[in-house]
């Protein structure tokens, strides 16, 4: 439905279909594209890829040997966001249009830092890597005629002939797997690191290279070739300071918050004061969980996790009379009335937009959780498994009755800084689901899947994202460019596992991002 809804909107934008621009759906986007688009396909499209490019690098991380559960999950993804699966001619070109300015604009913004260069080439050259061994012989076959590779599938007969050493340096395939395998011959200098590692049969100045490894060695072209025009793409980006229009756009698509805005517009079920207690156990993630416990054995939280705890609460559907009577009836436990009143309900009625700037706050996102500052000693906010040492979170979760091998993997991946992964692994655990099948961004989306678990029920569709923009006019895209070529490369070693794994952004920029979403600006009291 959502494919559709943008092929409509290309449609309707009037402009002719050459159906002889994009011959296959494999494209190594060695030229931009010069045609006119308009600021929401803009937007559009680059987010739609960019959802894309996170969930490969979350699946990577999740499934570092790929296999069945990484497959589905990057087929689901692609479905819902950049499918290139129509049999009609005219939806078929709209797709790959798409692929093909999608991938222009996500190479604007991502070329301004070598930290997003880095991130932006690993994740397109993966996706790469996945829709080519999707393809069929033939589509293999067909996308390297068309650009110029001239690598072709050896005959039968020829194969027959070298089945003795085939299968030896295939680890003793069968005679019936090696003639089902594409074998191409090449120079062996375009194979040194599968001559290095003795993968492939080498004779008279040729290496014989089955299919799953001459991907390796186009992938190591697509990876050279984009990381020459990423290069140049940002020494040209300074062409574009005279668009006011564009400029801020991609300078927020680096750091856009991809995830639903959990704003009192979505529509979400009521919840009740009295709901609390039992949701807390059965749906709230680790961070609001903990805030609960404590303020159910306090009686009190400091202005960090009321602001986090309160939001979060917000945005599951608990209004604003029975937000006053939730926090009045644990806090008048440890005070009056009279100074709960003075001192602590104008926050709430603050966060819900009644008092001071009348501004309608939204819960806090996973990413702003994580960048928050630590927590000092008797503070409830941040997130557990950024803020908790090893032997705190191990206690917290055998409290919650995780079992020893669930609390031994979500430390390995809380040690490796894949907090979110963590999170979705303790969903996991707490739901004896074997796949979560989902990319965690945010709380309350956590606390949505687990009521989606716990009672059957579809929590409804997500509303809109946050505009990066509010005019609609057309703009062209592309331009010479961004494909000049460049001596210089990107680094091509994979990023290392830190916070910015997330997002690829670096802690500079996480910072500013953070400061851009919420806000803290009302009276605090402790």
């Amino acid at each position: 439905m959502k494919a559709r809804k943008q092929q409509s909107r290309l449609r309707s934008s009037g402009a002719p279909r050459d159906h002889h621009k994009y011959k296959h759906k494999l494209q190594l986007y060695a030229v931009p594209p010069i045609e006119e688009v308009s600021l929401e396909e803009f937007e559009l499209f680059a987010v739609d890829r960019l959802k894309v490019l996170k969930c490969i690098e979350t699946a990577k991380i999740r499934w570092p040997k790929r296999g069945f559960d990484f497959d589905r999950q990057m087929g689901t993804v692609l479905k819902e966001n950049m499918s290139l699966a129509a049999q009609n001619a005219d939806e078929r070109f709209d797709e790959r249009k798409k692929d093909h300015l999608s991938h222009f604009i996500l190479r604007l913004a991502y070329c301004k830092s070598e930290d997003l260069r880095r991130w932006f080439l690993t994740q397109e050259c993966e996706l790469f890597r996945f829709r080519f061994n999707q393809e069929s012989s033939e589509g293999v076959t067909s996308f390297l005629r068309l650009n110029g590779m001239k690598y072709q599938p050896m005959e039968q007969d020829a194969k027959r002939v070298l089945v003795p050493q085939l299968r030896a340096c295939g680890y003793n395939l069968s005679e019936v797997d090696v003639l089902r395998t594409d074998y191409f011959q090449v120079d062996f200098v375009e194979a040194l690191d599968l001559v290095k590692s003795r993968r492939v049969y080498v004779s008279k100045g040729y290496a014989y290279v089955p299919r799953h490894d001459i991907l390796s060695i186009i992938v190591a072209a697509f990876r050279l070739k984009l990381s020459k025009a990423l290069t140049a793409t940002s020494k040209a980006l300074p062409n574009l300071e005279e668009d006011s229009r564009l400029l801020p756009m991609l300078a927020n698509l680096s750091k856009q918050y991809l995830g639903t805005d959990y704003g009192t517009e979505r529509k979400t079920g009521s919840v009740n004061a009295g709901d609390i207690p039992q949701l807390a156990e059965e749906s709230f993630p680790m961070c609001q969980r903990h805030a609960n416990d404590t303020l159910v054995e306090n009686h009190h939280l400091k202005h960090g996790a009321r602001m986090q705890y309160g939001l979060f609460l917000k945005g599951i559907g608990l209004k604003l009379e029975d937000a006053l009577l939730f926090w009045r009836s644990e806090f008048t436990k440890s005070m009056g009335a009279d100074k709960f009143e003075k001192n602590y309900a104008y926050n709430i009625r603050h966060n819900y937009g009644k008092e001071g700037k009348r501004t309608d706050y939204t819960p806090y996102s996973c990413m702003k959780i994580i960048m928050s500052s630590a927590p000092a000693a008797g503070d409830a906010h941040g997130c557990p498994f950024r803020h908790s040492d090893q032997d705190t979170l191990r206690v917290r979760m055998h409290a919650h009755k995780l079992a020893p091998k669930a609390i031994t993997e979500i430390s390995q991946l809380v040690a490796g800084s894949h907090y979110q992964l963590a999170c979705v692994k303790y969903f996991e655990a707490t739901h004896n689901v074997d796949n979560a099948e989902f990319v965690l961004n945010h709380p309350n989306q956590y606390y949505e899947k687990s009521r989606e678990i716990r009672t059957g029920e579809k929590t409804a569709e997500a509303g809109t994202l946050p505009a990066m923009m509010g005019t609609s006019t057309t703009t062209t895209t592309g331009g010479g460019a961004a494909a000049s070529p460049a001596a210089s490369s990107a680094p091509d070693s994979p990023p290392k596992s830190t916070v910015s794994d997330v997002t690829g952004l670096s802690d500079a920029e996480l910072a500013a991002m953070m400061m851009d979403e919420g806000t803290d600006d009302m009276p605090a009291a402790n």
